[in-house]
């Protein structure tokens, strides 16, 4: 028995010490955000150390996949925007395609007001950028100050805790969601190039099969997986519209119904629970042949009450959050502060990213939501005041991830991209800052608000 006791006392302490704070960290809104910035931090800090040739000299190692004559041979860099890359656009789509369905995207009156404020922030700033980079090869950086780094601004946003109303949370959500479809679609139209058709018809063809496949119920991940990989992906690679669009259209074919219905699943579990409670225990550590079987209904049954694309999204989450984007952001972020450092910060493409995302996202977001509430009926979601809107827009101005993804397709001049990355990374610093004093002092005002009307009413 004292055996027992402590084996069960040593499963608490590791449950409580080691599992359920993991588990925490990695539900935590705000967390993958410090681990994103601090991949960044680090890729800066090795950038400009003695290991700076080192860190540089990693990313272009160059490996091959294929067999014969059919072989993709990248560097390593090109492999990560490229392949890991594709699967954070993948869980992109899954998000987008579950809130138009079912979430922030799907009741087009609560939608509009942040839909409208994500194409003013994706226009002013590409606005901004071309009247700073009129011609040259400067001018195909506009798209890089349109984008929104969601992971990064949610997890400014939720460093403010409780400061923050439920509706701020949601607006900003679904101005970001917005904001990655149009990012999605400005990659697709403008940043695709030499398109080969043959390759471009193989791959809808496996889009093809994708949906056939999803209308006649076929519900097994794995068979997604590997048709949306080895035949979407791939072909899209190959057919010069670039990969991660592949990856978005991939998520649309993913199922988003259940197998059994909401009711059945919870009569039927409460006939399983029954039957396990009825079972005759063994009084040993291991569990009878019934209650085993049992469970492995419940298991099944549970599996079936998930649509895949939630199953998948959630499952995803944590690999895109702690690996894909700080490793992104690690093998992009790495800018060399040279002696050219303040001359390549007032380039006109540096400039053109900071003001197009300081002044063109934030103007663009509180701006076109000013003009759609004086002139519709729609109205700032409640609890949300207009410095909520004003930090709101200057958290859409964080880039980062998204616009550094942009910029390494729009340049492939080292100089440029050098520029870019200062831009993005300086506006990205500044927009976090100005939003969360913002909100922040929005909070404090709303709080006083509350205890003064508390003490006219007492």
């Amino acid at each position: 028995m004292k055996e027992k006791g402590d084996l069960g006392l040593k499963e608490e302490l590791v449950d409580r010490l080691i599992i359920e704070p993991s588990t925490r960290f990695i539900n935590n809104s705000s967390a993958s955000g410090i681990v994103l910035f601090s991949s960044a931090f680090l890729a800066i800090l090795l950038a400009n150390s003695p290991w700076s040739d080192t860190y540089h000299a990693i990313w272009k190692y160059q490996f091959s996949i294929g067999f014969d004559q059919y072989v993709i041979s990248k560097d390593l860099h090109h492999w990560i925007n490229d392949g890991l890359m594709a699967v954070f656009f993948f869980v992109v789509g899954l998000e987008l395609k579950r809130e138009i369905i079912g979430g922030e995207l799907s009741d087009i009156r609560s939608a509009i007001l942040p839909i409208g404020a994500a194409i003013g922030g994706m226009i002013f700033p590409a606005l901004i950028y071309l009247a700073f980079n009129r011609e040259g090869s400067g001018a195909d950086g506009w798209g890089i100050p349109m984008a929104t780094d969601i992971a990064f601004s949610l997890g400014v946003l939720y460093l403010l805790g409780d400061r923050v109303p439920v509706s701020l949370k949601v607006f900003l959500t679904a101005l970001a969601i917005a904001d990655d479809l149009g990012a999605v679609l400005v990659i697709a139209f403008f940043y695709s190039s030499n398109i080969d058709f043959i390759n471009l018809g193989i791959g809808v063809l496996f889009l093809a099969v994708l949906w056939i496949a999803n209308g006649i119920g076929v519900r097994n991940t794995i068979f997604y997986a590997l048709v949306g990989i080895v035949g979407l992906w791939l072909a899209f690679l190959m057919s010069g519209v670039h990969a991660t669009i592949a990856a978005v259209l991939a998520a649309f074919a993913i199922p988003a119904k259940t197998k059994v219905k909401e009711s059945y699943f919870a009569d039927h579990m409460e006939y399983l629970v029954d039957r396990f409670k009825k079972a005759d225990p063994n009084n040993v550590r291991t569990i009878t042949k019934e209650q085993l079987n049992v469970l492995q209904d419940i298991r099944s049954y549970s599996k079936k009450a998930i649509t895949p694309l939630q199953r998948l999204e959630d499952n995803m989450h944590p690999l895109v959050a702690f690996f894909i984007m700080p490793i992104f952001a690690f093998s992009n972020a790495g800018v060399t502060l040279s002696n050219d450092f303040f001359m390549q910060l007032v380039s006109p493409v540096a400039l053109g990213i900071m003001v197009g995302l300081l002044l063109g996202k934030v103007v663009g977001v509180v701006g076109v939501s000013e003009l759609m509430m004086r002139f519709s009926s729609v109205q700032l979601p409640k609890g949300m005041n207009k410095l909520h809107l004003w930090g709101t827009g200057f958290l859409a101005a964080i880039g980062f991830t998204m616009s550094l993804f942009i910029a390494g397709l729009a340049f492939h001049q080292e100089l440029l991209i050098q520029e870019s990355k200062l831009g993005i990374l300086m506006a990205s610093l500044v927009a976090s800052l100005a939003g969360y004093l913002l909100i922040k002092k929005a909070g404090h005002k709303e709080s006083q608000k509350v205890s003064d009307d508390t003490v006219i009413h007492s």
